[in-house]
C-alpha cells in the first residue's frame, strides 16, 4: 500500500509490506518535492508506525536516491481519513480547500466536511456547491481547489446626454488654393427650427452591490442623472428626457447650457433706417454699417458689407466679410472671437482670437491669439496687446512706423485686477462704517435697554451691510490672488513672424521688452529672463 507525501510529485512515501515498513525518499527535481526529517518523522508519528528506526529514517533523506529502506518490523497499516482545511484570498473574493490524501483504507472528504471546514475559517457566502460535489467525486489531493467566488459590486453607470444637433461649430475660416481667405461659406450657425429635438437624456444605469466570500456586502457606486443643460429657448418633454427648440433660432452653447437665439437679421445697411440695434441673439447685417451707428448682441454680430465708424459690441463672436474702415472712431467688442477681412483705425477688445488679414493703426486688446495671414498677414502701427499669441507675416513696414506688440498677459485680467482693487479699497471703506455704525447701536441698547424701530431697522440694515461686504471682499481678493498666479506665466508669450519683422516697432513679451533696430525675417521672439531672444521657426 503507498502513501504520497504530494499527489502531483512525490517526495517520498510509505510501504506496508510483508517483511516490513518501508521508506523511499525520490530525488528533489530542482525546487520541487524537497523533504526534511521532521516532515517524515511526523508522518510516521500520524501513522501510528511502532518500532521505527530513526537513523536509519535520517539516513534515507541524506541519500535520497529513491530506493526503499526497512524503518520497522511490519505490522499493519492505521486507516487515516482525509482532512480538509480551507482558506480565503487576501481580497477575501475566492476561497479554496486543499484535501490531505486518506491512507490505510480510511475514508475520502465528504460534503459535509468540505462545508464545514469552510464555515470553521467564516466562509459563509458564495459557495459553489457544484464544484463541492464534483471535488467529493473526484477528489484532488494536496493541491488548493476553488470552490466559492465572490461576486464584485458593478458600479452603476453616469447618465448622460445624446446630442442631436452640431454643438461646436469650427469658427477657423477657410483658407483658398491661391492664398486668400474665404469668410463668405464658414457655415458658422447650426439653424434650429422650433420644436426640434435637440438632445435626448439618457437616464443612469444604477449600481448592484456584491459579496464576498465572507458574507460582507460590497456596494456600489450608483449612477448620477445627467446635467440637463438647459437655457435660453429650450423646453423639456413632460418626462425630462428630451430637450427640444421653443423658438426658431441659432444653437450655441455658453456656460455648457443650450440655448437658441433667434437671429435678427438687416437686409440692407444700418443707417437712419434702422437706427441703432440692440438684440438678445444674433444680429446679421447683408449691407454696410455706417459711422455713428451701434449695433450691441446677446450672441454673434455678422456683417457682409464695409463697417465704417461705428461700434459693435457682441458677447459672442464678430464676423466682418469685407473689414473696417474706423477712422479713429469704430470699435469691435466681443467676448468670443473677431474674424475679419481687415481692421483699420479702430479700438478692438477681443476675449478670443482675432483672425484677418490685417491690422492695422489700431488699438487692440486680444485675450488670447492674433493670427494674421491670407495674402498681406500684416500688423501695423497702433498698439496689440495679447494673452498668448502673436502670429503674422509682416510686422511693422518698411517705412519703420512705430508698433508696439506686448505679449503674455491677459490686458482683460490687467483691467479686471485694477478694477477688484478699487472696488477692494471702497467696500473696505464702506465696511469700516458699517462696523462703527454696529458698535454704535449696540451701545445706545446697553446703555438704553432697547432701540426703537427704526434704529433697530438700522442695525439690521448695518449687519446685513457687514456680511455682504465681508463675503465679497473675500471673494475679490481669491480672484485678485487667481489672477497674479495667472500673471506669474507671462513668459510664455510668443510672437511668430512668417515673413519679416521691421524697425519701428517696439516688443514686449512677459516684462521684457525690445526695440527692433534691423529686419530680421521668418523668426520667432520669446522671452528668456529678462531678454527677449530670436529663434528660428
Amino acid at each position: 500500500m503507498t502513501d504520497q507525501g504530494i499527489q502531483q510529485m512525490k517526495s517520498y512515501e510509505i510501504t506496508y509490506q510483508e517483511d516490513g515498513v518501508f521508506l523511499t525518499v525520490y530525488p528533489p527535481v530542482g525546487y520541487l518535492n524537497k523533504v526534511n526529517q521532521n516532515e517524515v518523522l511526523n508522518h510516521i508519528a500520524k501513522k501510528g508506525i511502532q518500532g521505527y528506526n530513526a537513523s536509519v529514517i535520517a539516513e534515507a533523506i541524506k541519500r535520497r536516491d529513491g530506493k526503499p529502506v526497512k524503518i520497522a518490523e511490519a505490522q499493519p497499516e492505521k486507516k487515516l481519513d482525509s482532512t480538509v482545511d480551507a482558506f480565503a484570498s487576501d481580497d477575501k473574493m475566492q476561497a479554496f480547500i486543499t484535501a490531505s490524501q486518506p491512507q490505510g483504507g480510511g475514508s475520502g472528504p465528504t460534503f459535509e466536511m468540505i462545508v464545514r471546514a469552510l464555515h470553521d475559517k467564516g466562509i459563509v457566502a458564495c459557495i459553489n456547491e457544484g464544484r463541492i460535489r464534483e471535488f467529493v467525486d473526484n477528489p484532488v489531493y494536496g493541491t488548493p481547489v476553488l470552490v466559492a467566488e465572490g461576486v464584485p459590486a458593478v458600479n452603476g453607470k453616469n447618465g448622460s446626454l445624446n446630442y442631436l444637433v452640431d454643438i461646436h461649430k469650427d469658427r477657423k475660416p477657410i483658407i483658398m488654393e491661391d492664398g486668400t481667405v474665404n469668410y463668405k461659406d464658414m457655415n458658422l450657425i447650426e439653424n434650429i427650427t422650433k420644436d426640434q429635438k435637440l438632445a435626448e437624456v439618457i437616464p443612469p444605469v444604477p449600481g448592484k452591490n456584491g459579496m464576498n466570500v465572507v458574507g460582507t456586502e460590497l456596494k456600489a457606486l450608483e449612477g448620477r442623472p445627467a446635467v440637463i443643460p438647459r437655457g435660453r429657448g429650450v423646453y423639456l418633454n413632460p418626462e425630462g428626457t428630451e430637450l427640444f427648440a421653443e423658438i426658431d433660432g441659432q444653437l450655441r452653447l455658453v456656460d455648457g447650457k443650450i440655448n437658441v437665439y433667434s437671429v435678427y437679421e438687416v437686409p440692407a445697411d444700418v443707417d437712419n433706417s434702422t437706427g441703432n440695434i440692440r438684440f438678445i441673439g444674433n444680429v446679421t447685417v447683408r449691407g454696410n454699417v455706417l459711422s455713428g451707428f451701434e449695433i450691441e448682441a446677446g450672441g454673434d454680430i455678422e456683417v457682409d458689407g464695409v463697417v465704417e465708424g461705428a461700434r459693435l459690441r457682441a458677447a459672442g463672436n464678430i464676423i466682418l466679410k469685407r473689414g473696417m474702415v474706423g477712422g479713429g472712431k469704430g470699435e469691435l467688442i466681443a467676448g468670443g472671437d473677431i474674424i475679419a477681412k481687415f481692421v483699420e483705425n479702430s479700438k478692438v477688445d477681443v476675449g478670443g482670437d482675432l483672425r484677418a488679414e490685417a491690422v492695422m493703426h489700431c488699438d487692440v486688446k486680444c485675450g488670447k491669439s492674433i493670427i494674421l495671414g491670407g495674402r498681406k498677414g500684416l500688423l501695423v502701427g497702433g498698439l496689440a496687446r495679447v494673452g498668448k499669441l502673436v502670429e503674422v507675416k509682416f510686422l511693422g513696414n518698411q517705412m519703420f512706423t512705430t508698433t508696439v506688440v506686448e505679449v503674455g498677459f491677459d490686458p482683460h485680467l490687467r483691467e479686471r485686477m485694477k478694477f477688484l482693487r478699487t472696488e477692494i479699497t471702497s467696500m473696505e471703506e464702506g465696511l469700516t462704517k458699517a462696523n462703527q455704525a454696529i458698535t454704535l447701536l449696540n451701545k445706545i441698547k446697553t446703555n438704553t435697554g432697547e432701540l426703537s424701530l427704526e434704529k433697530r431697522e438700522l442695525l439690521a440694515k448695518s449687519t446685513r451691510t457687514k456680511f455682504y461686504y465681508e463675503n465679497k471682499l473675500m471673494e475679490y481678493k481669491k480672484e485678485i490672488a487667481d489672477i497674479e498666479e495667472k500673471l506669474q506665466h507671462g513668459a510664455s508669450g510668443r510672437i511668430k513672424v512668417l515673413g519679416s519683422v521691421y524697425p519701428g516697432v517696439r516688443v514686449a513679451i512677459g516684462n521684457a521688452m525690445l526695440y527692433i533696430k534691423e529686419e530680421a525675417k521668418y523668426c520667432s521672439l520669446y522671452s528668456d529672463g529678462a531678454d527677449i531672444r530670436f529663434a528660428s521657426l
